[in-house]
């Protein structure tokens, strides 16, 4: 993938990275999945459409800085006390666009990412990652050791792909799971794929989503 394709706002990066593959060398090989779900969180220079719900919101922090750094990097955030979550940073360095990941279609390592997440090898694969937290686990994803390394970078060890997959139609819909502008239609999805997550409740403010 191009360093350019990360330069644009997160609404247009978002749906083109539906079918791309998240990948992730371990001692035990490559993992991998191809993005199904996807939803964008805006900058806070976007001031015709605020984004209380973005991590940047209301500017840099230590926990944050990742997200105004250059495009295609990886913010990794701890959330609930008990869930990683990956993001793909995009848009010109200092303007904070990012993409939550929220879903992947296995690929690689499926019998390692069952064990991962401590299931049978039988369970399905919407068990298996299908939202944000799942996925992180069973890719062994977590921000020691992710957070801010670059995505396209032939030597890190978290990466992007491309490949010769035919992208299916995919759904625009709300942001799921978050209480602050609820209502922007930045969640993307791959039509009918059933690795897609379900969507749950709104949760409190403080435990925003990026």
């Amino acid at each position: 993938m191009k360093r350019r394709f990360f330069l644009e706002p997160p609404e247009i990066v978002a749906p083109q990275l539906l079918g791309a593959i998240l990948a992730h060398h371990t001692p035990s090989g490559w993992l991998a999945g191809r993005i199904v779900e996807v939803e964008a969180y805006l900058g806070p220079h976007i001031t015709a459409t605020p984004d209380p719900a973005a991590h940047s919101f209301r500017g840099p922090t230590d926990r944050n800085r990742v997200m105004f750094g250059p495009p295609a990097h990886a913010y990794v955030y701890f959330i609930y006390g008990m869930y990683f979550c990956v993001n793909v940073t995009c848009e010109p360095e200092g303007r904070a666009g990012c993409i939550l990941i929220r879903a992947l279609e296995p690929l690689l390592g499926r019998e390692q990412m069952t064990a991962n997440r401590h299931l049978p090898a039988t369970t399905s694969d919407f068990n298996l990652t299908a939202g944000p937290g799942r996925l992180c686990q069973a890719l062994t994803i977590t921000r020691p050791a992710h957070n801010g390394l670059d995505l396209l970078d032939p030597h890190s060890s978290l990466r992007l792909f491309q490949d010769n997959f035919t992208r299916t139609p995919h759904e625009v819909t709300p942001r799921i799971g978050i209480r602050h502008a609820a209502d922007l239609p930045l969640r993307y999805s791959l039509t009918g794929n059933p690795c897609v997550s379900k969507a749950s409740a709104p949760r409190a403010s403080r435990n925003q989503k990026p």
